[in-house]
């Protein structure tokens, strides 16, 4: 089983060996090639999201499976919501039910701001959590510029990088914690052990 995985960039690429653990435990004897695709800033639109999924469904080394993960916080006003998000990425890929679209709301980060105490000691500060759910944080301010103001402001002397902080943060922690506090994040995660056969995570 090869899974092709649109990204938007080189954060999720860190989060990939970290997704393979998580999965490989719920998996085992079923466990698929997941194949990273980054793009620069955002995953495409309307018809080359469409090209780009055909392509890897039936290109030379063709996937069984695409899944496309954004931002719903993108920079614009593409996106209202995450139901939006889906709706839009299905719309412009059409029916095809080996696509699977999915979002990160409103950013990757959310998902490593469960990890809050681990962030405060990498930027060497104590400001306080974002109030709320990790999914809840708005496009007025996403996750990603909370976690590079925190980084500035401490003691750290080094701003946020999301490559290597990202890794920093998921290697000391449980991914399943991020898990069962960010829904979105839930949502992508039993995607692919759905298509595997495996069991949902509730």
């Amino acid at each position: 089983m090869k899974i092709a995985i649109l990204v938007e960039g080189k954060t999720e690429i860190a989060f990939k060996p970290h997704l393979i653990k998580f999965l490989q435990a719920r998996l085992q004897g079923m466990m698929p090639k997941l194949d990273f695709h980054p793009f620069d800033g955002r995953i495409p639109t309307n018809d080359k999201l469409k090209r780009v999924v055909e392509n890897h469904l039936n290109g030379q080394n063709p996937a069984n499976h695409v899944i496309a993960l954004t931002d719903v916080y993108t920079g614009t006003k593409e996106f209202k919501n995450a139901t939006d998000a889906k709706d839009k990425m299905r719309q412009w890929v059409g029916a095809e039910p080996r696509f699977h679209p999915q979002v990160a709301l409103h950013d990757f980060e959310a998902w490593l701001l469960p990890f809050w105490a681990t962030i405060l000691k990498l930027a060497q500060h104590n400001k306080k959590a974002p109030s709320g759910e990790p999914e809840s944080v708005n496009h007025h301010k996403p996750p990603a510029h909370r976690i590079k103001e925190v980084f500035e402001i401490g003691k750290c002397r080094s701003s946020y990088v999301k490559t290597r902080d990202a890794n920093r943060i998921l290697n000391d922690n449980d991914l399943s914690i991020s898990v069962n506090q960010c829904p979105e994040l839930k949502a992508f995660i039993n995607t692919i052990i759905g298509i595997c056969g495996g069991n949902i995570i509730p």
